[in-house]
């Protein structure tokens, strides 16, 4: 039997794999994509050295994975998918080439190899739309769950939290009954506790999305204090309880002072709080582009907006327009409508208001060319 592995590569990629997390500061998921990618590779080469890469592994590389096959779907890898693990196979050889052992054998142009041709990148790199829940059908979907067990109490805070916040299923899992300031109306995401997306420590207040949504929130934190005795150290949103019933199956009787391990339990919450509403699916992180979409209506200047998208989590406005503010097919003909018609004066305050601006920015310019 053939030997499914090359002592060799296991090494360097071990060092490789430390240099992506502690040097490049990238999470796990991240580093076990860079794996997926390179096992792939050394498959298809039949584990053979790294140190005898030749540009025509790369070449015949890419045309194997253009005719893989997905054995569960049957279909083959997307551009996007192609496009990702090439792009880390990259480079890894080009980190690889500059290692000691490596550098006389591995031709650094060769890594350029891997490139999918202009059309397929493009193909790849597409930004689409992609289906965004309307606030109203989030509000339908609050509206229709029942409230009556423990379990359906903490479901429907749940959905009503994650659109009240915006925060990410991951963080939401791991919060504490004390990142929750209700007197404030905010949620603070304390990295040193809460999983964050790279570590990032802020305070998100609640968006302005119905009284209703944030009583729903206030009610299970009063519930979970006064009727459960929860502590300030307790999980926002317990695990549940599972006990054998009395036809010696497992049940689910209540929840635990114990926090989910991850966010699965969370997506099959929305999963069947859609299906009950009878609306298709969405998971819990469209509905921080629901929240940007408001933002975009909501907001009456770029300050506005800028708090706007500092409450998501995001250092500047350019992610959160890159990222999550795609305009809507819906929306793009109602803009393009409207800018057909004829727009009314400029208000003479605006205009003071625009000169002003001006003045101060000439200024400023010509104090910086002293």
């Amino acid at each position: 039997m053939s030997r499914k592995y090359h002592p060799d590569n296991e090494r360097i990629k071990r060092k490789y794999f430390i240099f992506l997390k502690e040097a490049k500061r990238q999470d796990d998921s991240s580093v076990d994509a860079v794996a997926k990618a390179i096992s792939r590779f050394e498959a298809y080469t039949k584990w053979r050295d790294f140190k005898a890469f030749h540009f025509e592994q790369a070449v015949g590389f890419k045309v194997h994975l253009n005719k893989y096959r997905n054995e569960q779907t049957g279909s083959n890898l997307s551009k996007a998918t192609m496009n990702s693990a090439l792009r880390s196979l990259k480079t890894f050889f080009q980190w690889l080439a500059m290692q000691a052992g490596y550098k006389s054998r591995i031709n650094y142009t060769d890594t350029e190899y891997f490139n999918l041709s202009d059309k397929d990148t493009r193909v790849a790199t597409a930004k689409r739309n992609r289906p965004v829940p309307t606030l109203e059908q989030i509000q339908r979907v609050i509206a229709v769950m029942p409230s009556n067990t423990v379990l359906e109490k903490r479901s429907r805070a749940l959905v009503a939290f994650t659109l009240l916040t915006g925060a990410r299923d991951s963080a939401i899992a791991s919060f504490k009954l004390k990142h929750v300031d209700l007197a404030a109306g905010s949620v603070f995401q304390d990295a040193r506790e809460v999983n964050t997306k790279a570590s990032k420590t802020f305070t998100t207040y609640f968006f302005p999305v119905g009284d209703d949504i944030r009583q729903i929130v206030e009610d299970w934190v009063h519930y979970l204090k006064n009727e459960l005795l929860f502590g300030n150290d307790d999980p926002l949103f317990p695990k549940t309880e599972v006990k054998p019933g009395a036809r010696r199956v497992f049940e689910s009787v209540g929840v635990l002072k114990e926090h989910w391990s991850n966010a699965t339990p969370i997506r099959k919450v929305f999963k069947e709080a859609f299906e009950q509403a009878g609306l298709p699916y969405f998971n819990p992180h469209s509905f921080r582009k629901t929240l940007v979409q408001l933002g975009e209506k909501t907001c009456r200047g770029p300050e506005e907006f800028k708090a706007w998208s500092q409450n998501l989590g995001h250092d500047g406005v350019l992610t959160t327009f890159y990222s999550y503010g795609e305009v809507q097919q819906s929306r793009q003909y109602e803009i393009l409508k409207a800018l057909r018609e004829p727009r009314a004066d400029v208000q003479s305050s605006q205009v003071d208001e625009i000169a002003r601006a001006v003045a101060r920015e000439m200024r400023a310019h010509s104090l910086a060319e002293l």
